[in-house]
């Protein structure tokens, strides 16, 4: 439930009890004064019904102050889902940072070069990695297709040359 609306529903109940306490407060003080009390025995009664009321007092002043701090001063929801979406995300990066480690050391030095790369720079094009790496053509053509075989990149027509992406 929203901090907001909890909030509300215990400013109602909180001023609800507090009503009733109030005019039980005000009904024993009555009957106390009628009967003279505090110097007779009979009023035994009425002294313990006092001592009630003022525990009763405590609690509706407990609701109604936390009813008010509920609805007035508490932000956490915001602040939790902001946080839990934080984590959530860094828990992803690392994930996606030890899959990526994993599968770094499957590979040649030649294959760790281009995925290294294409991480860096998703949709770069054939021609650009080529000349990024200093590598032949035919050496990153080799090397494209197997990495393409195994599943880690992916080649997209773009114009006369390809683009490359992780496809991981």
């Amino acid at each position: 439930m929203d901090n907001k609306k909890l909030g509300v529903i215990l400013l109602i109940i909180g001023f609800a009890v507090g009503g009733v306490f109030l005019y039980l407060i005000s009904n024993l003080e009555t009957q106390s004064r009628e009967l003279g009390c505090f110097a007779n025995e009979n009023c035994i009664g009425v002294e313990r019904a006092l001592s009630f009321s003022h525990i009763a007092v405590g609690i509706f002043s407990f609701i109604f102050a936390l009813g008010f701090y509920l609805l007035v001063f508490n932000k956490t929801d915001k602040v939790d889902r902001s946080i839990i979406k934080k984590l959530e995300e860094e828990n992803k990066q690392k994930i996606e940072d030890m899959k990526f480690e994993i599968i770094m050391k499957a590979l040649d030095p030649f294959e760790q070069n281009v995925v290294k790369a294409v991480r860096e720079q998703e949709g770069i094009t054939q021609n650009t990695l080529r000349l990024r790496l200093d590598m032949s053509k035919a050496k990153l053509s080799y090397v494209l297709q197997e990495l393409e075989k195994r599943g880690i990149i992916r080649r997209i027509e773009k114009g006369k040359t390809l683009a490359i992406y992780m496809k991981i």
